[in-house]
């Protein structure tokens, strides 16, 4: 019993509880539901994979590709490794440190020393154990503080991975924009080249006036100069998009247009307190207040002594083999050490390591407050845009309306063509502005997407639960 009574207050002292405090969620207040719901629901456009929510097979493929590729998901997916090796290291501390150890020397001592001055070799090999009882919760702290950073990344990449297809979608529905915008301005174009081409042969007859033709060659200009200026951005977009697949620059394959782009028919945004789980940024937040927690505890340990226990066994002896007989040695015990005449050192340590986790709670309160007004303010912009879109579509409707009836005019006898000609001005960029809004749209369902914390119930992105499901 005698024996065991050493060991067993070890194993005692080592569960007890560490020291500082427990991690616990700081208090929130939070909404039923956010400022632009109409009404709080548990469903969200969160809990639907990405591919569900971008329906064109083209950009399918694209997020896909770039899940794979792209320079920020794999430097992310890198630094989650990073990470559990820290955190490996860290949980290697609670175990035993074995360190072995062999050595041959040969020399000669001093002819004044009791030896005489002889010459000869000395053979040793010796192996130390030693192990920190972690009285205090020193390492259990540490242990906690390196999880919740690997947590982090992990969670990190996930936002990483959320990001890139945020960015392509985006990426992709501008490019489609300025398709769209191309292929206006090439249709007024043909159009106005039509009228100039008539003022130009009725002018020659002497039934125009040079005022009319000139008139018609302006607006030819005007409209044709969007062409060039267009195939620049799109080229742009198209290489902007290339590097987020991680390819080089070059074309990229369209699929369904932007104006048959598929809408979601409604957009639940979840309930706020869910946010907290759904979003990456949060978690990571969350993560970081974890370790910060953890630090705190770390620091309060070392106010304490430490206990650690050495075991050494070995041999020296001036010849080989006698190292396992009459040469060799060891001894056990254990080592208790601890602060002394720091000064204050170890209060101000403690004190810049609260003063640390008050910052990453005061940070995690930020970002969540901030991750709500988002919600907020893009949960309005897509209601806001679904309504200019209505308005916009009749205003072109009516333009439409106005160059038909301002032709058929014309056609009779009852107008000049200057009014076929304002009628087409007016309804060149009353298509673009439809084009425009169209994109806005797109673009918020998108990043509402994103700040709802988009495809937060997909696998791991390490094991490819992003990417490979889609294909």
């Amino acid at each position: 019993m005698k024996r065991l009574a050493l060991p067993l207050i070890v194993l005692l002292l080592a569960a007890c509880a560490p020291m500082g405090p427990d991690y616990r969620r700081p208090t929130l207040e939070l909404d039923a539901q956010f400022r632009a719901q109409a009404q709080a629901q548990a469903a969200s456009l969160a809990d639907r994979p990405w591919w569900e929510v971008f329906a064109d097979p083209a950009l399918q493929a694209l997020i896909a590709e770039a899940l794979d590729h792209n320079y920020d998901a794999r430097a992310a997916a890198e630094r989650v490794e990073e990470y559990r090796a820290r955190a490996g290291m860290e949980r290697a501390d609670r175990y035993p440190t074995l360190t072995p150890g062999a050595g041959w020397t040969r020399g000669r001592t001093s002819q004044f020393s009791p030896s005489g001055g002889n010459t000869g070799a000395i053979f040793n090999l010796q192996a130390s154990l030693s192990w920190e009882v972690d009285l205090w919760g020193r390492v259990r702290r540490l242990n906690e503080a390196a999880r919740a950073q690997y947590l982090a990344a992990t969670e990190a990449r996930r936002g990483v991975f959320l990001a890139t297809a945020a960015q392509v979608a985006q990426a992709y529905f501008e490019l489609r924009e300025l398709d769209a915008r191309l292929a206006i301005a090439r249709a007024t174009t043909q159009a106005f080249q039509e009228t100039y081409d008539l003022f130009s042969r009725r002018q020659a007859g002497g039934a125009a006036s040079g005022l009319e033709t000139a008139r018609a060659e302006a607006a030819l200009a005007a409209a044709a100069s969007f062409i060039p200026s267009l195939e620049r951005q799109i080229e742009a977009q198209e290489n902007l998009l290339s590097f987020l697949l991680g390819r080089n620059p070059g074309p990229i394959a369209r699929g369904t247009g932007l104006a048959d782009q598929p809408m979601p028919p409604e957009i639940p945004a979840g309930l706020p307190s869910a946010l907290l789980e759904r979003r990456p940024d949060l978690r990571v937040a969350e993560q970081q207040l974890v370790a910060a927690n953890a630090a705190v505890g770390v620091a309060q340990a070392a106010y304490f002594p430490t206990l650690s226990l050495n075991a050494l066994a070995g041999g020296v002896a001036p010849h080989l083999q006698d190292l396992f007989a009459a040469g060799r040695e060891w001894s056990i015990g254990p080592n208790l050490g601890g602060p002394a005449l720091q000064g204050l050192r170890l209060k101000y340590q403690k004190a810049a390591v609260v003063a640390q986790w008050e910052q990453a709670r005061t940070h995690y309160q930020a970002a969540v407050t901030g991750a709500f007004g988002e919600v907020a303010s893009l949960l309005v912009a897509n209601r806001k845009l679904a309504e200019v879109e209505v308005q916009q579509a009749r205003s072109v409707a009516a333009y439409q309306e106005a160059v038909r009836l301002a032709t058929l005019r014309y056609t009779a006898g009852l107008s000049s063509y200057m009014e076929v000609l304002e009628a087409q001005e007016q309804l060149f960029p009353a298509e673009n502005n439809r084009s425009q809004t169209r994109l806005a749209r797109l673009v918020t369902v998108v990043q509402l997407y994103k700040a709802l914390g988009g495809g937060w119930s997909l696998p791991d992105p390490g094991i490819g639960g992003w990417a490979l499901q889609a294909r």
